[in-house]
């Protein structure tokens, strides 16, 4: 194929490859927000299975964390980790874990919240996640 000296490329700051958002900047921030996205998207897919009061609370756990936080942490394993962005995880995953019952005005600790639902702490899966990922790296 001959791309002539005719061919326009358009100049953009970010763009998804490869099921990532990748910026100019080289930060995650795009990478974060798209991963939060599809968390939620996935969320919304098991809602009915995950406030289902037939289903225990260890499988409701189980659920949630292999497929929304495992979709929100695809690719994490290479991003550059900041503070703003295991924030921004948690955030996200306490919205999620409030819309199962639990509210805001309930004063409940995010901590104490987790143990309800029997899920880690999404900084400490995503700790674990990129160690096991340099581990084999190296």
């Amino acid at each position: 194929m001959d791309i002539g000296a005719s061919a326009k490329l358009e100049l953009v700051d970010k763009f998804w490859y490869l099921g990532d958002m990748l910026s100019v900047h080289g930060d995650a921030d795009a990478a974060v927000e798209a991963r939060i996205r599809i968390g939620r998207n996935k969320f919304r897919q098991l809602v009915p299975l995950l406030t289902n009061k037939d289903v225990s609370l260890i499988m409701r756990g189980r659920l949630y964390s292999s497929c929304v936080q495992s979709s929100m942490l695809h690719g994490s394993e290479t991003w550059p980790v900041g503070t703003e962005t295991v924030v921004a995880l948690q955030r996200a995953e306490m919205r999620m874990g409030r819309m199962r019952g639990v509210q805001l005005k309930d004063r409940v600790p995010s901590k104490e919240l987790r143990e309800r639902l029997v899920i880690d702490d999404i900084a400490l899966v995503l700790q674990q996640k990129r160690l096991r990922w340099y581990g084999h790296v190296l």
